[in-house]
């Protein structure tokens, strides 16, 4: 039997490999483009940055070192000078399309962080597979900017799973639609009319605010915003904006607001401070032919009849009266069942001095 050469019996006792082949190494080196591995073979394996990963902007010495354990396949046994090219990328790839079949197949929530913000919606990575949530697919509702979620870990499902084409689609939406089902549950379950809630502001309009109630929006009606005028919500309430409010009724999924608080309600007093005699100040709020509307109050109104304006003739209050002007009157009536207040500045006024008769003649 004729001797082995040295050369030859390392070389059969060092395992051998082959293309698609999955290799365990060390790393034993870090370069800013590649890795090197020891794969227990004749040649030491090769990781470029592009094998290494998707993202062009990874820093190989940060987030692989020296002594670090890798798994690896095999791209090319012999590259032309006696390394062994390997990938990585790609086996965590066939790993993460696997991961993702099992979580299309059971529904399972995934989180990932936000790689990319394209016009079109977001794209995430999964072991390096890369996952596309379209923008109609990433919130309930709809924006227009979606950079807010750049770098931003997010929650989702997937609902198409074709490899094959590389379409891998993500959902968000129905995580978050599921999710407000169920808060919407609760709070259903937990709130009842005349309680009082914590809100934020969530949407102003001309006609109300709707405020999210944590669960649901509920609609806050111009008319329940005070128990005064307001003539615009908008300048009465910020979006984001944190308000304790009354549920005034439930009808179904509706939810109906106020912030007209019973023990609030101005008319409990009114008795007292508007009694028949006492000298009021209040601004005009509103005029009409017959005479002006007068603000005692936030919510308390009296009606100065034209004929109560002056001892001297008033055609029409606007003649002599401007919404906003401050008057002082005296309550001449008040109905506090029919929450009506009747005013008079003419009783204020001093009376004529009676004209002189002249003397009869004897």
């Amino acid at each position: 039997m004729s001797e082995l050469s040295f050369e030859q019996m390392l070389e059969d006792s060092v395992k051998t490999i082959r293309n698609g082949e999955i290799v365990q190494g060390t790393v034993i080196d870090v370069k800013e483009d590649e890795i090197i591995l020891n794969i227990g073979y004749k040649a030491d394996g090769i990781i470029t940055k592009s094998e290494y990963s998707n993202d062009a902007n990874v820093v190989l010495t940060e987030v692989v070192h020296p002594g670090d354990a890798m798994e690896a396949k095999v791209l090319k046994v012999n590259d032309g000078e006696g390394q062994v090219i390997l990938t990585y990328k790609r086996l965590a790839a066939e790993k993460g399309n696997k991961r993702l079949e099992e979580a299309f197949e059971s529904q399972e929530v995934l989180k990932a962080p936000v790689t990319q913000v394209l016009d079109g919606g977001l794209c995430v990575n999964v072991e390096e597979t890369r996952v596309f949530i379209p923008a109609s697919l990433v919130s309930d509702t709809y924006e227009k900017d979606l950079s807010k979620y750049a770098g931003q870990e997010i929650e989702f499902v997937i609902t198409e799973f074709n490899p094959r084409r590389r379409r891998i689609i993500g959902n968000r939406k129905q995580l978050l639609v599921a999710e407000k089902a169920q808060k919407q549950i609760e709070l259903m379950e937990r709130i009842n009319v005349g309680d009082k809630v914590e809100g934020v502001v969530k949407n102003v309009t001309d006609f109300g605010a709707f405020i999210d109630l944590g669960g649901a929006d509920g609609l806050l009606h111009i008319s329940e915003m005070s128990w005064g005028r307001v003539e615009n919500p908008k300048k009465v309430f910020t979006v984001g904006e944190k308000l304790t409010v009354l549920i005034k009724d439930i009808n179904g999924d509706k939810i109906a607001l106020s912030l007209k608080f019973p023990e609030e309600n101005p008319w409990l007093t009114a008795d007292e401070k508007f009694a028949v005699g006492n000298v009021v100040t209040g601004k005009v709020a509103r005029m009409t032919d017959f005479g002006a509307f007068v603000e005692l109050a936030p919510g308390v109104d009296a009606l100065l009849h034209v004929s109560q304006i002056s001892r001297e003739h008033v055609a029409k209050p606007s003649d002599v009266l401007s919404i906003g002007q401050e008057i002082t009157a005296k309550v001449v009536d008040f109905n506090g069942e029919d929450k009506k207040i009747s005013l008079s500045m003419k009783a204020l006024e001093s009376a004529a001095p009676a004209e002189e008769e002249e003397p009869v003649e004897e």
